[in-house]
């Protein structure tokens, strides 16, 4: 590749997996014999509180014990160096992304290290555990919460995402299931706009078939090696 290019990542659990983030999904993905579906919704939010803040509490108190891999710095290399448009979505909620350096990116689902004031909308960096009922700085309503986008929610920045993906010439997934929406229709739209599209995974997601190129393996070897290829 010699002339910049518009380029779309989409990161989902396959890439911080490499670094021991706990995905909590698939064959005996449960948390406290509970279903992660369970303690991700606004209707387990208002059913039992205490639960759902503990899991958020459990993968925030998580951080601290792992760090970005060799996928997250190659992702960071390349939004460094490249000199056309670029922009990293990630589904994850960690913040590994952000300590490898990159700085064109987007969390569509939410962050692990930041509060929603449900009240007023305000959104706080926040550390430690977050117990129900804290109150928001902003309008002191007792009811911050995980700023997580839960199932069956909205993801943020939808409309910046998808003007990118009418803009681009590339769209490249990495570690990503193909299960969630919308996420998963990704690959559908920038294909619709003329995009080349190239999957980076350890297997075939449900989405493989929409991909021009699929590439099998770890997240930590191939991002590399196709970083290094595309800034050549």
């Amino acid at each position: 590749m010699t002339a910049p290019r518009n380029i779309v990542i989409l990161t989902g659990a396959g890439i911080s997996a490499e670094s021991g983030v706990a995905t909590f999904r698939g064959p005996g993905g449960l948390w406290e014999g509970h279903r992660v579906e369970d303690v991700c919704t606004p209707q387990a939010l208002a059913q039992d509180p205490e639960l759902v803040h503990r899991f958020y509490d459990a993968r925030r108190a998580q951080l601290a014990g792992v760090e970005p891999n060799a996928a997250h710095l190659a992702l960071a290399r390349l939004d460094a160096a490249w000199p056309g448009n670029l922009l990293l979505v990630t589904q994850n909620v960690d913040d590994l992304h952000d300590r490898a350096g990159s700085s064109r990116l987007l969390h569509m689902h939410g962050e692990l290290k930041s509060a929603l004031c449900p009240a007023c909308g305000n959104r706080i960096a926040w550390e430690d555990a977050l117990p129900p009922e804290t109150e928001c700085p902003n309008c002191g309503t007792p009811a911050l919460r995980p700023d997580i986008v839960f199932f069956g929610e909205m993801p943020y920045h939808m409309a910046t995402i998808e003007a990118a993906l009418a803009q681009a010439d590339l769209f490249v997934s990495i570690g990503t299931s193909g299960a969630v929406y919308p996420a998963a229709g990704f690959v559908q739209t920038a294909r619709h706009y003329g995009a080349a599209t190239l999957e980076l995974n350890l297997d075939p997601s449900e989405g493989s078939l929409w991909f021009e190129e699929s590439r099998m393996g770890p997240a930590g070897t191939l991002v590399p090696a196709w970083v290094d290829a595309v800034l050549g």
